[in-house]
C-alpha cells in the first residue's frame, strides 16, 4: 500500500470511524493503532479524525495514539431531540410486546438489533409469520443475499430489517422510524450509534431497548477468554449500559453526560422525549445521604470504583477493601441503613450533576469535583429517584409466544361456559373432558376469544388436529359470546409461532413411527427422558396421534395398562399427582405420564 501512495502527493489524511483507534472505543481494532506509522511513511501531512461516538476518554486516547495531542478539537452536540428513548424489561412476553409495537408502525421502516445470528433469524421468522414484512441481515448470509436484503429495505420492499450490529454501516436511509434493541448492546457508544439510525430526516424516531441483567451476565461470560486489560475495559463499558438501563432520571441527560455534554432536562431540546421523563418516579430527599457518599469517597482517598464505594457504605467486606484496610475506617458500614441498589442509584445521579467524576486514566475510579467538595462543606437539598428494578425477567424469550398464556386475566364467565361445553362434548364423544381441551387451553380461549379454527389452532395446547376435531362448537360459542357482550378482541395478542421446534417434533413423530427406542431418541437429541416425555406430551396435547405402545409394552403388562386406562377414562382430571395418589405408589410417575400419552392418542386424537 505504501508503495502505491509514495509517488503521489497526499494533501492530508482522513480517518473515519476514528473511535476504532482507542482501546476504550466500542469498536476497537488493534490494526488502527498502526495508522500513525503508516501516515509517517506517506508524508508529514495534516490529519483529520472523524467519529460520531467518542467519549472524552476515547478522544484523548485517539490524540495520544496518533501523536497529535495539541490538535484542534471540534465537537458538535450529541443531542438528537427528535428521538424518543424507552427501556422496557425483557420478559417472556417480549415477542408479543415487540409485534404489537411494530404493528403500530405498519408500512414504516424500522431496524431490530440482536446480538447473535441465531436470534436474528428467530426474530425475523416470528415477525414474518405474524404478517410483518421483515428480513434478516448478518454476516452468516452470503454477500448476494445481504446486498439483496439491504436493497429491499432501502427501496421499501420490506419494512423491517432484523440485524446484528454489522448492519447500518454506510446506510443512509433517512426515514427509519424505530430502532429496537432485542438485546442490550455492549456499550453506550454502540447504543448511541445504533439508535442514531432512526429519524435522520428529523422526523419521528422511537428507540426501544429490552433490558434484562441476564443479558449483561451473558456478555460478561463472552469476555472471559479475552486478555485481562480488555476484560476490565469491557466490564466498565457494560456497567455504563447497566446504569443507563436502570436509571430513573432523564435518559437524554444521562446519555449526553456520558459523552461529556451537559443538558437542561427541563428546557433542553427533547427534554420530555424518554420514558422516565414522561412517567417520572417519585423523588425523595437525599441531601444527607449525598454528604455521606461524598465523604466516603474523600475518606477512602479517592481510590475506589463505584462497587467498592458501595461495599464500604453497606459494610460488605471484599479483597480490595481488605488490602487497603478500609474495614478499620469509621466510614465502613456507615450507610448500611440503605441497600446497595440505593447507593448505586445515588452515585449515578451525583455523577450526572458533577458532584463526582470518573478518573480518565483510571477509568471508573470516583473522584470528588470542586462542587462535590463544596457540597460536603455546605450540604443542601438533593432530590433523588430510585433506579428501576428489572427482577421480573424470568424465562426471557423462551419458546414461542403462543406456547404460553401471555399474562392478563381470563374471562371467568366465558371460562365457565366453555367448561360446560367441554363436559357436554365429552359426554357426547364418550371421553373425559380433559381429553377434549385442558384447562390452560380454555383459559387461553377465555383470554384471546378465538372465533375461527385458524385462531383456535394457535391457542396453547390445541393445534390443527384438535381444532378441526373439536373446535367448531367452541369457536361458534365464543363468536356468539363476543357479539352479545360487545367484546373488543385483542387480535394483536394472538401471535403465531414459527414452528421453531417443528424439526424436533417431526423427528419424534418419524422415529416413534419407526418404533425407535425412546432412550435412543432422547440420546440422539441430547434430552433427558423426562424432557423427551414433555415434548411428546406437547405433541399429543396439540392433537397429533403418537403410538408409543411398543415402549410401554416393555415396562407394563397388559393388566397394568388396562388398569391405568380405566382410571383415565373415569377421572375428570389428567393431573398426574392425583393419579399417583390414586395408585398409592403402584406405578412410577414416568409410567403414568406415558400411559396418559397413550390414552390421549387412542381416545382423544
Amino acid at each position: 500500500m505504501l508503495s502505491f501512495y509514495s509517488p503521489k502527493k497526499i494533501s492530508f489524511v482522513a480517518i473515519d470511524e476514528a473511535h476504532c483507534i482507542s482501546e476504550w472505543g466500542h469498536d476497537f481494532r488493534p490494526e488502527y493503532r498502526n495508522l500513525k506509522n503508516i501516515i509517517k511513511e506517506i508524508d508529514n501531512v495534516p490529519i483529520i479524525c472523524l467519529t460520531a461516538t467518542a467519549t472524552k476518554k476515547v478522544q484523548e486516547d485517539i490524540l495520544k495514539t496518533l501523536g497529535i495531542s495539541d490538535a484542534n478539537t471540534f465537537k458538535a452536540s450529541f443531542n438528537r431531540p427528535n428521538l424518543f428513548y424507552d427501556v422496557r424489561p425483557k420478559t417472556k412476553e417480549i415477542y408479543s410486546d415487540m409485534i404489537r409495537f411494530v404493528r403500530g408502525y405498519s408500512g414504516k421502516s424500522g431496524v431490530i438489533y440482536c446480538l447473535s445470528r441465531k436470534k436474528v433469524e428467530e426474530v425475523a421468522q416470528i415477525l414474518q409469520v405474524n404478517g410483518v414484512k421483515a428480513l434478516p441481515y448478518h454476516a452468516g448470509l452470503d454477500a448476494k443475499t445481504r446486498a439483496k436484503h439491504q436493497d429491499m429495505f432501502l427501496m421499501e420492499d420490506t419494512d423491517v430489517i432484523v440485524a446484528t450490529i454489522a448492519f447500518g454501516m454506510g446506510i443512509d436511509k433517512p426515514d427509519v422510524r424505530f430502532v429496537i434493541h432485542h438485546d442490550i448492546p455492549k456499550s453506550l457508544e454502540s447504543y448511541y450509534q445504533e439508535t442514531g439510525r432512526a429519524g435522520r430526516d428529523d422526523g419521528e424516531g422511537y428507540c426501544l431497548a429490552y433490558y434484562s441483567y441476564r443479558d449483561i451476565e451473558k456478555l460478561e461470560k463472552f469476555m472471559a477468554s479475552k486478555p485481562v486489560a480488555e476484560q476490565e475495559i469491557g466490564h466498565a463499558l457494560l456497567q455504563e449500559v447497566v446504569g443507563y438501563a436502570e436509571t430513573s432520571m432523564s435518559r437524554r441527560k444521562y446519555l449526553l453526560h456520558y459523552f461529556g455534554e451537559e443538558f437542561d432536562e427541563v428546557n433542553g431540546l427533547g427534554a420530555d422525549m424518554d420514558d422516565n421523563t414522561r412517567t417520572p418516579k417519585p423523588k425523595i430527599e437525599a441531601g444527607e445521604e449525598v454528604k455521606i457518599l461524598l465523604s466516603v469517597v474523600r475518606d477512602t482517598i479517592e481510590k475506589y470504583k463505584s462497587k467498592d464505594i458501595v461495599a464500604t457504605l453497606i459494610g460488605q467486606e471484599n479483597a480490595m477493601l481488605n488490602s487497603h484496610k478500609t474495614l478499620e475506617k469509621s466510614c465502613f458500614g456507615i450507610g448500611k441503613n440503605h441497600n446497595a441498589g440505593y447507593w448505586m442509584a445515588l452515585i449515578r445521579q451525583t455523577f450526572v450533576v458533577d458532584l463526582l467524576r470518573k478518573e480518565i486514566e483510571q477509568y471508573g475510579v470516583l473522584k470528588l469535583t470542586q462542587a462535590g467538595s463544596e457540597f460536603i462543606a455546605k450540604p443542601r437539598s438533593f432530590m433523588m429517584t430510585a433506579d428501576h428494578t428489572y427482577s421480573q425477567t424470568e424465562n426471557v424469550g423462551q419458546g414461542v409466544v403462543n406456547s404460553k398464556i401471555q399474562g392478563g386475566v381470563a374471562d371467568e364467565k366465558l371460562m365457565l361456559i366453555l367448561k360446560d361445553l367441554r363436559k357436554k362434548v365429552g359426554k357426547k364423544k364418550g371421553i373425559p373432558p380433559f381429553a377434549i381441551f385442558q384447562d390452560p387451553s380454555l383459559e387461553a380461549m377465555a383470554l384471546r376469544y378465538p372465533i375461527s379454527l385458524e385462531e383456535l389452532a394457535n391457542v396453547h395446547g390445541v393445534g390443527d388436529g384438535k381444532a378441526k376435531k373439536f373446535g367448531k362448537e367452541f369457536v361458534s360459542l365464543i363468536d356468539t359470546y363476543v357479539k352479545e357482550n360487545d367484546i373488543v378482541r385483542p387480535d394483536d395478542l394472538i401471535i403465531k409461532g414459527t414452528g421453531v421446534k417443528s424439526g424436533l417434533k417431526l423427528y419424534i413423530i418419524q422415529n416413534t413411527d419407526r418404533k425407535l427406542p425412546l432412550e435412543d431418541i432422547s440420546k440422539s437429541k441430547g434430552l433427558e427422558m423426562h424432557e423427551l416425555i414433555k415434548e411428546i406430551e406437547t405433541i399429543v396435547y396439540s392433537g397429533t396421534k403418537l403410538d408409543i405402545s411398543y415402549h410401554i409394552n416393555d415396562i407394563l403388562d397388559e393388566d397394568q395398562q388396562e388398569d391405568i386406562m380405566e382410571y383415565f377414562m373415569d377421572t375428570e382430571t389428567d393431573d398426574i399427582q392425583e393419579a399417583m395418589d390414586e395408585f398409592d405408589g403402584d406405578y412410577e410417575e414416568e409410567d403414568l405420564r406415558l400411559m396418559r400419552i397413550k390414552f390421549l392418542s387412542e381416545v382423544a386424537n
